[in-house]
């Protein structure tokens, strides 16, 4: 089913269509920044780069909505092209480069505020693609000096879904310290949780996944912080406990490695609940889905963006920033939403009183929402 081309908007909205809403506050997005790599790739040069002639991965690589990524691909070998690396060596990449793009994204999100690093109260890093001891949180503390009686959380192997439901404990202990800045930093370096042994199920993950970090800044407000972005009103979550097992990290003994799966189904397990946890989001609001301006979707890939939109009849207008971050950049797990949300104030078509849906969906199988009011 396509959907349509043309932008529905939905004039008539104002607060007081929706009175729960209108009278509820909640914690503000201050800004938002990204980073990613320096080295971009298209799909022809990575089929390219790794001499990939099956034609049935080519085929995946080129019919998948993306026209380049952001990675940090391995050294090359004798051969020219880039070698293998061990589980050893993908987990320091890890550690170098999320490190690296994290405090580039932090920094550029407090330079769009107007902020210091000793502003920041409390931090949260969100991550899947490694596993750190101590996590990103305390290394980003030394790295770019935050005070190191800051308050930090780390969440670790949740996926995709992972940015809001992080962004939830951010808003909330904003929320229980008004006036203070609370920070969550997503860092996914998807190029070190790649497996090439040239089967379809790594060769689907290699096809879609990039490398690329988004911070957020979130405060409670004051009278000494002026409100910026929307306010975030209300959290939903769905879980399917069925499908637990459509998107996991298996460890794989003959190449040495966690190796990432992705089931066929997940578009259509995530599409089918998508409804219902968009109905719990609303429920009790008095807003109807068709008052929602502006929907910032996970760019989980074509056929998952293609599902949860025809279930919720959201137009290519509707999904347009998480269409083009899937373009651009690919799928960047946590923080995929925060480049669609960059995206979306770059654009300057939000009004006061607009409602915004923020939407992420990973392991679990997880979907997770998010309510706001700009």
């Amino acid at each position: 089913m396509l959907l349509s081309e043309n932008p529905v908007r939905q004039d008539d909205i104002r607060l007081s269509d929706a009175p729960w809403a209108a009278t509820r506050g909640g914690p503000s997005i201050l800004g938002v920044g990204t980073s990613n790599p320096d080295s971009s790739y298209t799909q022809e040069d990575l089929l390219d780069l790794y001499d990939i002639q099956d034609r049935r991965i080519r085929s995946v690589f080129l019919n998948c909505a993306i026209d380049k990524r952001f990675l940090d691909v391995p050294p090359y070998g004798d051969d020219g092209r880039p070698r293998t690396e061990t589980q050893g060596e993908l987990l320091a990449k890890h550690k170098a480069r999320g490190t690296e793009m994290g405090a580039r994204a932090l920094q550029s999100c407090l330079k769009q505020i107007g902020a210091a690093v000793s502003d920041i109260g409390y931090l949260v890093c969100v991550s899947s693609t490694g596993l750190l001891t101590p996590g990103f949180s305390a290394l980003l503390i030394r790295e770019v000096g935050i005070p190191t009686d800051c308050s930090r959380l780390d969440v670790v192997g949740m996926g995709c879904n992972a940015g809001l439901n992080a962004l939830n404990a951010t808003t909330g202990w904003a929320s229980a310290n008004p006036g203070r800045i609370a920070l969550m930093v997503c860092i996914e370096v998807c190029s070190a949780a790649y497996v090439f042994d040239g089967t379809m199920r790594t060769s689907v993950v290699n096809s879609l996944f990039g490398d690329g970090a988004a911070a957020i800044a979130v405060s409670h407000g004051t009278p000494e912080t002026e409100r910026t972005g929307p306010q975030v009103l209300k959290y939903a979550s769905c879980i399917v406990p069925d499908a637990v097992a459509a998107m996991r990290y298996d460890w794989d003994d003959d190449q040495g490695k966690f190796s990432f799966f992705l089931d066929r189904d997940v578009p259509y397990v995530v599409g089918a609940h998508a409804e219902t946890v968009i109905g719990n989001l609303l429920s009790g609001t008095g807003l109807r889905r068709s008052q929602i301006a502006h929907w910032l979707i996970h760019s989980g890939g074509k056929k998952v963006i293609d599902s949860v939109a025809v279930n919720l009849g959201l137009t290519r207008h509707d999904v347009r920033h998480t269409t083009g971050v899937l373009r651009d950049y690919g799928n960047l797990s946590s923080g995929s939403f925060l480049f669609s949300y960059e995206q979306l104030m770059r654009e300057g078509v939000t009004r006061p009183g607009d409602y915004g849906v923020l939407m992420t969906m990973g392991p679990g199988s997880t979907l997770e929402t998010a309510l706001v009011r700009y």
